[in-house]
């Protein structure tokens, strides 16, 4: 594999980094690489689960809506970003997510594909879409109220609060908070702890448990892409998204 996704194999259990710097912004290419990472590590290396992490000070701050980023051909690369998203919820061995820094809208969603959830008190988990002006996307409208409960999900949906790695790890949205310096090396201990059960097994009950969530997830992303094209062409996303870029607080005004 070649940059900006990596592999590399531990016993049974596969790693996949990607790095985009400075934020680790990703794009289809980088989603397709991940994707084919993960087949590859299961399919010719044996790989029995899988560690999912990036370089740098944050795990992934979402697609780029700036620059040489998705820009003018949002709805479109969209689309093919969302038919890899569909592929990662898809992988039959477990995944366990490495969040360092901020897991921020698309970003959250890539962690929330995963099984298991690893941060820190400094992880920033944050589904900023409300805060934008446009509808979750990345199957986020039935990962997280799977991972939250559909109460909590409601709350963090509509007043889009940007979670500390304390706070997430206390609704559920992270697993285990660990030392930073730790990370890595925790997230590779816990998947060879899965590793070391019988491989065909924990697929068995990976199946099972996650029961209909890709075919949902595959669904689900047919509004989100829809809801998501709609919104973008209001005055309210317009605002969102530059208020952001700006580092202020938007005005929005319900058009």
């Amino acid at each position: 594999m070649t940059e900006p996704v990596r592999i590399d194999q531990q016993g049974h259990v596969g790693i996949i980094e990607f790095s985009r710097p400075p934020v680790n912004y990703f794009d289809y290419e980088m989603m397709h690489a991940i994707c084919n990472a993960a087949d590859e590590l299961i399919d010719n290396h044996g790989s029995r689960a899988i560690v999912l992490c990036s370089t740098g000070k944050h795990f992934c701050a979402g697609a780029d809506f700036s620059g040489d980023g998705i820009g003018d051909n949002r709805v479109a690369v969209t689309d093919k970003i969302y038919e890899e998203a569909i592929r990662l919820f898809g992988v039959r061995v477990p995944i366990i997510a490495a969040i360092q820094g901020a897991a921020v809208g698309g970003g959250l969603g890539v962690a929330c594909a995963a099984d298991f959830r690893i941060g820190t008190p400094s992880s920033r988990l944050h589904a900023n879409f409300s805060s934008l002006g446009f509808h979750p996307g990345f199957g986020l409208s039935v990962s997280l109220p799977q991972i939250l409960g559909h109460q909590k999900a409601l709350e963090v949906f509509y007043a889009s609060p940007r979670l500390k790695g304390e706070e997430a790890y206390e609704i559920g949205l992270l697993d285990r908070l660990v030392d930073e310096e730790d990370l890595r090396n925790e997230a590779v201990v816990f998947a060879q702890r899965i590793a070391e059960q019988a491989p065909l097994a924990v697929q068995s009950i990976k199946k099972t448990l996650r029961g209909d969530l890709p075919e949902r997830v595959r669904e689900v992303l047919e509004r989100e892409r829809a809801e998501q094209a709609r919104l973008w062409e209001t005055q309210d996303s317009d605002e969102g998204i530059a208020a952001a870029q700006e580092r202020r607080t938007p005005q929005f005004i319900g058009g």
